[in-house]
């Protein structure tokens, strides 16, 4: 059974007091801004041409077996490393755990090439401050006009745009928390590693499987590596455009996050997004019977295990104080 809690007070920012962006609101600029667009853009963009030498491969019955068994073997940790390590932990601090778990998941994080922790965490958290207000990084809802123009323009922001426009949430302010913390500072500060080794792992697994053949290595490269993380970024980025715009609202919240259920079982449970927004804090976000969230089941697991502790979990009581009208 998991541990039940009412969530705990934390001193990190979770609702906005105003809608004017308070004085160090952005990190200040440095000399790294521009190669950090540079290299953001080349992390996004690379996998995409791996996809169109991916495709021609796979219709010429280039996609292996073990192809797939590579894909698999990187994308379950390095998703996991997301919901779990960066959200559910970093993020909202849903669960408590050792040093070492948080240090695996922080890592596992760090592999998807979506950003040093800290930084996700600051962007995060600020999105939660401010959303779909005037200040989220992401909303596909503010300033972007109305009719279909407008709702193109909010997703295209919302889901890569953002990237691309720097203003990165100042993290002294937004996780100070993880910068006072000296496992996530040296899983921060060592990003680059972790970045390779989530590359080189695909590479020796392809390398392994085949029994010691360099095409075997390089097609697990690009399918346990560039198509991964390729697929893992744009599940990630669906949560800011497509959660806020399309879906179900089981709860009232003060957003347009949304619940959209076939993205659940690639995004690990992360798609019921408008679970997520009624309750941030909850170490689950498939609260429905029927609402599958893998990265909860995983939390759960290192609970009963003794790895996990202190599980916010949401009473019914308080899930039906906030359920939407006629639900």
């Amino acid at each position: 059974m998991l541990a039940v809690t009412e969530p705990r007070p934390i001193t990190t920012p979770q609702a906005p007091a105003v809608l004017a962006a308070p004085p160090g609101e952005f990190q200040p600029p440095s000399s790294h801004d521009r190669a950090d667009r540079i290299a953001t853009a080349i992390v996004t963009l690379l996998p995409v041409v791996a996809l169109l030498v991916a495709i021609p491969l796979a219709w010429g019955s280039v996609l292996h077996f073990y192809d797939v068994v590579v894909f698999v073997l990187c994308y379950i940790p390095t998703g996991l490393g997301i919901t779990i390590g960066f959200h559910r932990l970093l993020t909202h601090r849903a669960f408590e755990t050792t040093p070492a778990i948080r240090a695996m998941f922080t890592i596992f994080g760090c592999m998807a090439i979506e950003g040093p922790p800290i930084e996700w965490v600051a962007n995060h958290r600020k999105h939660h401050t401010y959303s779909d207000e005037e200040g989220d990084p992401h909303s596909p809802h503010v300033n972007f006009g109305g009719g279909v123009t407008g709702a193109l323009r909010g997703l295209w922001h919302a889901h890569l745009g953002w990237v691309f426009g720097g203003g990165m949430a100042n993290e002294a302010r937004y996780a100070p928390d993880l910068l006072a913390d000296p496992v996530v500072r040296f899983v921060d500060r060592t990003f680059v590693v972790w970045v390779l080794a989530g590359l080189a792992i695909p590479f020796g697994l392809g390398w392994a499987i085949t029994g010691g053949t360099i095409d075997g290595a390089l097609t697990g490269l690009l399918w346990g590596g560039a198509v991964r993380i390729l697929v893992l970024h744009h599940v990630t980025f669906s949560i800011n455009s497509l959660c806020h715009y399309f879906g179900n609202r089981d709860f009232e919240t003060t957003d347009h996050s949304t619940n959209l259920a076939w993205l659940a079982p690639l995004s690990f449970g992360e798609s019921w997004h408008n679970n997520h927004h009624a309750f941030p804090r909850s170490a689950v976000h498939g609260l429905g019977a029927r609402q599958l969230d893998l990265s909860a089941l995983v939390i759960g697991g290192l609970a009963k295990a003794g790895l996990a502790w202190d599980l916010v979990v949401v009473s019914p009581e308080r899930q039906e104080r906030k359920r939407c009208a006629g639900e």
